[in-house]
């Protein structure tokens, strides 16, 4: 079932929420998208739903003028408060798919753990549309991962979203598979379908940790985990929290960010 409607919506009704937990790009990964396609004062950047902005300020520091298209009002509005001061920025608020964008105009178009929310055809097309000649597309995203270390946390923290995701949404229960290379390399190569070239992919990793409170929180910023419920989502959130204060208090998060890649 297509919940891109029904889910998308939810990240702008705690916007400072999201701000304070969800966590920005490694610098590494920034290195390599200006490796493929250097941007400078003279560059045109378009991102595609910029949130509130954790993968915005190292794009506007390199002097570049960008757009940001970010459906939530209140994100934009955020945005605008964040990054008005850079000459050049702007915000237009609208799904990307409805946004008036002029063809050919932008040297790069970038989008951090977002374009997932694109229709796949209508939002590659577009990106191949409105860049110039030459131009490029960086698709990132962060992948979260409970980290194996403590396996009987990581197996309670299982059972737990058994009880109350899984059967939410008619999931079969089972532990879900990591984020893996073979993953990031089939999404590298979907551009290849609509013209685009010069395919390339990485992967960085890091590790976070977490209080119990904290990992909470920060679930609380993902659309699937707020769209529960408030009871059921309350209730499950503290037994998350009972799981990992009986297994010292804090827990890894080891994520995986990956790049894909395309030029026009």
């Amino acid at each position: 079932m297509d919940n891109r409607n029904t889910l998308g919506g939810t990240f702008d009704t705690n916007v400072s929420l999201y701000a304070r937990m969800r966590p920005g790009y490694v610098p590494a990964l920034y290195r390599a998208i200006f490796d493929y396609q250097p941007i400078d004062e003279a560059s045109r950047v378009l991102e595609v739903g910029s949130g509130s902005g954790q993968a915005t300020l190292p794009l506007l520091q390199t002097g570049c003028a960008l757009t940001a298209v970010e459906p939530g009002e209140n994100f934009s509005a955020r945005l605008e408060k964040a990054f008005g001061g850079f000459p050049g920025f702007k915000v237009i608020t609208a799904k990307f798919e409805d946004a008036a964008l002029e063809k050919n105009a932008y040297d790069l178009v970038f989008s951090a753990t977002a374009f997932h929310w694109v229709p796949e055809a209508i939002g590659y097309q577009k990106v191949y549309d409105i860049l110039k000649p030459g131009g490029a597309f960086a698709r990132f995203a962060n992948r979260p991962s409970v980290g194996r270390d403590d396996p009987a946390l990581a197996e309670e923290i299982d059972a737990l979203y058994d009880e109350y995701y899984n059967k939410h949404y008619g999931i079969r229960s089972g532990k879900k598979k990591a984020f893996a290379e073979e993953d990031a390399e089939t999404i590298s190569l979907i551009p290849e379908q609509y013209g685009f070239r010069a395919i390339q992919y990485r992967l960085f990793r890091r590790e976070r940790v977490f209080a119990a409170r904290e990992y909470t929180q920060l679930l609380g910023t993902y659309s699937d985990h707020i769209a529960l419920g408030e009871e059921n989502r309350n209730t499950f959130f503290r037994k998350i929290e009972e799981a990992i204060d009986r297994h010292g208090g804090i827990i890894v998060i080891k994520d995986t960010l990956d790049l894909e890649l395309a030029r026009k």
